[in-house]
Formats: structure tokens, C-alpha cells, sequence
């Protein structure tokens, strides 16, 4: 039996199936959209609906873009030789945020991952090959994430760019900045070990 109206427990069900939302916040969230005024929810809503159908992946770097190709592989001032493999568009909003790194990118949408049926032909490791054939590439950096997958993800990478002769890197890992060596892991102080640079 349901505590809610029919049109209240859908909503609850639909913001329940987003990630990191569970019963309580779903319920929060249906109840924050009630108590908004119409000309709010309406513009949600749209705003919704307009992100789905106008955002496409880039033809060249396979980020989402409403514009094709996206605006930092249009950017002339960026190094085209450079080019920064990462698992998500999210990793390429971090990388960014650095205001480090001038280079070009290019996104998996995923990771290897037997356990959950992703191999390598469900992810765009291919275009990333056929992108490397088409450009002068000097270097492609690795910055899949610190997991099981991702690591596994940038082996298989590796192993597919190196015949080539492109220098392949990988992204160092190691202690947060304001962390404390005691609370760091093993396999944390390992990497940080194997990153160390002279200063």
C-alpha cells in the first residue's frame, strides 16, 4: 500500500533511480518540486527535457557537447599533440578545473569491467586508436581512475598505444594535499612511493 498519491510516489520513484539517491532523499526531493512555484518546476523540467535533447558526444573527443566538434577541440590555443584519456565528462570538468593541462582529451564512457559485462568493445577505446592514426600525437596520458577497472582500463590502453611509439603516461597518485601520512593505505603510499619526483 502506498503513504503517497499516484502522481507523488511516481515522482519519489524517478528521483530514486538517480545515482546516490535513495528512499529519503527521494521523497525530499518530490516534496521540495511540491512546494515550488509552477513557473520553477516548469523550467526544471525543461531544463531537463532541452539538456537530453540537445547534448551530443563530440565527433572528435567523445565529451558531451551541444556544439560538434565540442569547444575545447575547436580551441586553437590548446596542444593537439596532447591528449588526456579519462573515464567520464565529469573527469574532463576536474581536469579542466586544474587549469593545468593544455592538451586535448578523450573519453571512454566507462571501464573495463568483466564482473559487469564491459569489455573493451563497449567503451570508445576504438575511436581513441582511430584518433591516433588520424593525428600527430606525441602523447596520450592515462588518467583513468584509481580502481581495479581503471588500472585495467589503462594497461589494455597502453599496451594497444605502444607499438605505435607514442609515449604513453600515466597520472601520478599518492597523499592528498593536508593529508596525514598515518591515515593513508598501503596501496596509497605505495603509488605515492613509485610517483616520487626530484625536487
Amino acid at each position: 500500500m502506498s503513504y503517497y498519491a499516484v502522481p507523488v510516489a511516481r515522482l519519489i520513484e524517478e528521483f530514486s533511480k538517480l545515482p546516490g539517491i535513495g528512499k529519503k532523499s527521494a521523497q525530499r526531493l518530490a516534496f521540495h518540486v511540491l512546494d515550488m512555484n509552477e513557473a520553477d518546476v516548469l523550467n526544471l523540467s525543461d531544463a531537463i527535457i532541452q539538456a537530453k535533447k540537445k547534448t551530443k558526444y563530440c565527433s572528435e573527443c567523445a565529451n558531451i557537447t551541444d556544439v560538434d566538434p565540442c569547444s575545447l577541440c575547436r580551441n586553437k590555443q590548446r596542444q593537439r599533440d596532447i591528449i588526456c584519456v579519462v573515464e567520464s565528462p565529469r573527469d574532463v570538468v576536474a581536469m579542466e578545473k586544474t587549469r593545468e593541462f593544455r592538451g586535448l582529451y578523450h573519453v571512454l564512457h566507462g571501464s573495463i569491467s568483466p564482473m559487469e559485462g564491459i569489455g573493451p568493445e563497449e567503451i570508445k577505446i576504438k575511436e581513441l586508436l582511430i584518433r591516433l592514426q588520424k593525428e600527430d600525437v606525441r602523447e596520450v596520458i592515462l588518467a583513468t581512475n584509481p580502481t581495479i577497472e581503471g588500472e585495467a582500463t589503462a594497461m589494455y590502453v597502453s599496451k594497444l598505444i605502444k607499438p605505435s611509439g607514442i609515449k604513453v603516461t600515466r597520472i601520478a597518485y599518492g597523499i592528498p594535499v593536508g593529508g596525514d601520512l598515518e591515515y593513508a593505505d598501503e596501496v596509497t603510499l605505495s603509488k605515492a612511493l613509485e610517483g616520487r619526483r626530484e625536487i
